[in-house]
């Protein structure tokens, strides 16, 4: 197998690896606190799920 007579630039290097980054997951509103939340799960902050009370969140007092 032939080896490589020269070595890659940075640039050119980089230029292919622009394409690995990390995509950002999406985010979904609570429908009733409007906190960010991942999408299709409880919201941790009130503990509504598409609406419905589904937990009872405990809060500090203080």
């Amino acid at each position: 197998m032939p080896a490589p007579k020269r070595r890659h630039s940075r640039a050119r290097s980089r230029k292919r690896r622009t394409h690995y980054k990390i995509k950002l997951s999406g985010y979904a509103v609570c429908s009733n606190c409007g906190a960010p939340i991942r999408p299709h799960t409880v919201c941790p902050h009130c503990g509504y799920y598409n609406g419905k009370p589904v937990l009872v969140v405990k809060t500090k007092e203080g």
